[in-house]
């Protein structure tokens, strides 16, 4: 054995195994080659077979084209969990077009960033109100030239609320925007290494920057998976059913959970949101048998006064990812579910895969697992990054592998900045046990996890500065039982201003930020801390907080991964 944690790899799974490449729309095809009448998706409580979820994407990939959104072009999806969501995705990749996740938990000023910087002039939503009256704005700003609105009555009426479409040319409904469209007489050429998606993540010193993730990238992930669970489907030999209730713009469960699955033939059932009874009913009724959730979920799961009650006889996976676990959360459902959950690591710029715990290695409680085969990680020091480390030596986790981006969209010096030759590095701080397992202890970068979304410090001082009363604020994380950590604003008042509640901040802030977004605690000071040359300083700021908040902070860092 020759990489460290290969000991403890599932029998029969090496880490040099070949890992596969290809591009997104060839998956699928293959998929529908071989599972053909399988039903692929099911929404509420109706399926979608193979072959039908790839009619479907042919007619929004021909309806692409003929609007001119083919190679070169930048497609922006505003969906939720739905299968608008899928079928738009994949077709826009087969139109040869790249996809743009616009998030609808994003407030204004991200998602006019992420819109104005990718490029994408073409909207795709849903006439939902939670997502309608806002892709709206973009029209109403200029930032975009078409909207596509998807009627999600098309897929059962369940009383949702919806919002009228306003009489503008530059909207049409998604029957309008495909009826009539015919498919080419051949489909663009696609290569693994043309630029599947820009997903946006980032942290404190700038807006969101685009990953650019590969045809390439993505699929590679997704073989990295399929490799590292190939022992245990040949063991239980069965068709899963997938709980997908993570949404499918966040790519944990856009890899893990929609593109693995529709590799293998399982089913995927799309939840529009997460209803812990609902989530329930799939497992206790409908026999689910893979369930991949946030710590949020978990909690919540965990928290059920009748769990050990419960029947979860069919769940044969349940892993936690985006966000760390705390620990009390694995032990109260291992001791009353009698299941482990466990967690993995990885981030958006690694498509996400990165490690994952070998499901009879030995136990260790903090770690986030052993590198997934084809996957090189090391960790080298923090003021030196082309130094590595000796075993239990903490610095910056650097990561290598066909899954990890070449860097990000029109940003070369972040792009270089963020590379070693050909190796990545997280700004994740942790270290490597003599086992090859990994821990997380800190962060290098100032990023948010709240609720296994990424939440950006800048973003929310920026959205706070416009308050008439602040004069300066620093935006850091604190810990939050139920979502792993949220924000807390330390603000300096003008001159004469009067402090305000935190309803009062948050009520402000409304509309600005995305609900995820929005600061827990606000605190007001006489000064912030600055660095010699007069910056405000976030890193002394925590550093001055009291020694229980830090140790708390790292102790949930302990486990988990992130996006």
């Amino acid at each position: 054995m020759t990489h460290p944690g290969e000991q403890f790899y599932p029998q029969g799974v090496r880490w040099d195994e070949t890992i596969a490449r290809g591009t997104l729309p060839d998956l699928l095809s293959t998929a529908v080659a071989e599972f053909g009448s399988r039903p692929a998706l099911e929404f509420r409580d109706k399926p979608i077979s193979y072959a039908g979820l790839e009619d479907k994407v042919e007619v929004a990939a021909s309806a692409f084209l003929r609007a001119g959104y083919g190679k070169g072009a930048s497609v922006a999806l505003f969906l939720g969990n739905t299968p608008d969501h899928p079928i738009n995705f994949f077709g826009a990749l087969k139109a040869g077009a790249r996809v743009v996740h616009l998030s609808p938990l994003d407030g204004e000023i991200a998602l006019s960033h992420k819109l104005t910087d990718s490029g994408a002039r073409i909207v795709v939503t849903s006439n939902l109100s939670a997502l309608l009256p806002t892709a709206l704005k973009f029209l109403d700003k200029g930032l975009i030239d078409r909207l596509i609105v998807c009627e999600d009555d098309h897929w059962g009426k369940v009383g949702t609320p919806q919002t009228a479409l306003p009489d503008n040319p530059k909207i049409n409904t998604y029957k309008q925007f495909t009826d009539g469209a015919a498919k080419p007489s051949q489909w663009p050429a696609i290569s693994a290494d043309d630029v599947a998606l820009l997903q946006y993540t980032g942290g404190t010193t700038g807006l969101p920057k685009g990953a650019m993730l590969s045809h390439g990238n993505l699929t590679s992930a997704v073989s990295i998976y399929d490799v590292w669970g190939r022992p245990a489907r040949a063991a239980r030999n069965a068709i899963e059913r997938v709980i997908c209730v993570l949404p499918l713009f966040h790519i944990f469960a856009l890899t893990v959970v929609m593109l693995s699955s529709l590799r293998r033939g399982n089913l995927v059932s799309l939840h529009q949101r997460f209803d812990v009874e609902a989530v329930m009913r799939d497992i206790e009724v409908k026999r689910a048998t893979v369930f991949p959730g946030v710590p949020t979920m978990w909690i919540a799961i965990a928290a059920l006064p009748d769990l050990d009650r419960r029947d979860f006889s069919s769940l044969r996976t349940a892993g936690s990812g985006g966000a760390p676990l705390p620990m009390e959360v694995a032990r109260i459902f291992e001791r009353k579910v009698g299941m482990k959950l466990r967690s993995g690591w990885g981030m958006t710029e690694t498509s996400p895969a990165g490690t994952a715990h070998p499901e009879d290695g030995p136990d260790k409680p903090g770690s986030v697992g052993v590198m997934l085969p084809g996957i090189e990680i090391d960790v080298v020091s923090l003021d030196d990054p082309t130094k590595v480390l000796s075993v239990g030596e903490t610095g910056e986790i650097r990561i290598r592998g066909p899954n990890v981006i070449k860097g990000y969209w029109n940003l070369p010096k972040e792009t270089a900045e963020a590379f070693v030759g050909d190796r990545f590095l997280t700004g994740d701080v942790g270290y490597m046990d003599a086992d090859g397992y990994f821990y997380l202890v800190d962060r290098k970068k100032d990023m948010i996890i709240s609720g296994g979304f990424n939440v950006y410090p800048q973003m929310i001082e920026q959205a706070i500065y416009t308050h008439p009363s602040v004069q300066e604020v620093i935006v850091i994380g604190i810990p939050d039982d139920y979502r792993g950590e949220s924000a807390k604003a330390f603000i300096t008042l003008r001159a004469d201003a009067q402090p305000f509640t935190i309803d009062e901040l948050r009520s402000f802030l409304a509309g600005k930020l995305g609900k995820h977004e929005l600061p827990t605690a606000v605190e007001f000071v006489a000064e912030l801390p600055r660095t010699p040359v007069g910056k405000l300083s976030r890193h002394e700021l925590r550093q001055q907080q009291s020694p229980p908040q830090a140790t708390a902070i790292k102790q949930q860092a302990a486990t988990g991964g992130r996006s």
